[in-house]
């Protein structure tokens, strides 16, 4: 065993069916009285609720959270928050309503309290990101870490089943890379291969799964269970290719977020794989398989999410400079970067060809 360092970041978590009703006792226990509720405009709904269990906690509702978090709705929404008198902001919804809490708190003193309805995992990390003038900026402050996050699987019940793989996906690629992290550990080993095993098991039942039945139920437990363990995965790790490919998709020509790691990481993890085989022998186990690269192919097309760049809208005259902007900062990561090498791979992802 190698030597390793191990930083475990407090969260409160509380996790189970029906856990939304504590939510102001939850309140409480950071010491905060009003409350600011962020969501997405699609998921206006599900913030009234927030806003009706808060009562009169409830300072007000801002429900402009967009992906990729544009700078320009973070002010706006941080200057909501001063307005209203907020001292503390809870978000409901995915990774881009999460970001938006973190951006607040990245600049104010304002504590998060994080509901995810999604398997985006953001919610246990320390990593921000904020998109000015195209492209997207990110980076990690202790300060954007939520102070409690609740896990109610009865509020991914509504989640479309396409964007439930897709989430999940993004999921299963924060555990990867956890393995051939530079500054990975045994105990993040262990997470990463529970998460995607996890997610193994519930994505085929999410998307095929019968409405109402008891397997589909548990399917969504097992999902929010993968997305809190690859989540805390991504927390503790540096981010590698796959990562940085997909923030410059994103945030450069506009990709959507979760839809862009399911391309992706196939072909991210096939670039690794010579370089990483330790790391692929622990994923394709997680899933059954005999290939990471292909297994991770396997479950996106199996269960209906997008396989190609193609299908997000990207057109192959953006590939060379997709390529430039990623080469442009170096990171750590198993395999050097290579560009004809990184060229190929966003080929081969535009394409959506199955890894070799």
């Amino acid at each position: 065993m190698k030597d390793f360092l191990y930083i475990g970041r407090p969260a409160r978590v509380l996790f189970g069916a029906g856990s939304l009703q504590h939510l102001q006792r939850e309140i409480d226990t950071i010491g905060a009285s009003r409350a600011l509720v962020l969501c997405t405009p699609q998921q206006r709904e599900a913030g009234e609720q927030v806003a009706a269990i808060l009562g009169a906690r409830c300072a007000g509702l801002f429900d402009q959270a967009a992906m990729h978090v544009p700078i320009e709705t973070a002010r706006e929404a941080r200057e909501t928050a001063r307005r209203l008198g907020a001292d503390c902001a809870v978000a409901i919804g995915g990774g881009s309503t999460i970001g938006l809490g973190k951006a607040i708190a990245l600049e104010s003193p304002l504590p998060i309290l994080a509901i995810p309805t999604t398997y985006a995992g953001s919610e246990m990390t320390t990593v921000f990101g904020i998109t000015e003038g195209g492209v997207k900026k990110t980076g990690r402050d202790e300060r954007v870490l939520p102070r409690t996050v609740i896990y109610d699987p009865e509020l991914s019940a509504g989640l479309p089943r396409a964007m439930s793989v897709a989430s999940g996906m993004n999921a299963i690629a924060h555990a990867a890379e956890g393995f051939y992290s530079v500054n990975t550990n045994p105990i993040i080993d262990l997470l990463a291969e529970e998460g995607i095993a996890a997610f193994g098991r519930a994505l085929p039942v999410i998307a095929h799964g019968e409405a109402g039945s008891e397997a589909l139920r548990q399917a969504r437990y097992d999902a929010l269970y993968g997305a809190w363990l690859c989540g805390t995965v991504l927390a503790t790790v540096d981010m590698a290719l796959h990562h940085k490919l997909c923030h410059t998709l994103g945030g450069s020509f506009g990709l959507p977020h979760a839809e862009t790691h399911t391309v992706v990481l196939p072909q991210a993890l096939a670039y690794n794989a010579p370089a990483a085989p330790e790391a692929m022998r622990r994923v394709a186990r997680a899933l059954g398989g005999a290939s990471a690269p292909r297994a991770v192919f396997d479950l996106a097309q199996a269960n209906g999410a997008p396989t190609s760049l193609r299908e997000l809208g990207l057109k192959a005259s953006d590939l060379d400079r997709a390529c430039d902007l990623a080469m442009s900062n170096q990171y750590p990561n198993p395999r050097p970067l290579e560009r004809a090498a990184i060229r190929q791979l966003l080929q081969d992802a535009f394409e959506g060809t199955r890894p070799a």
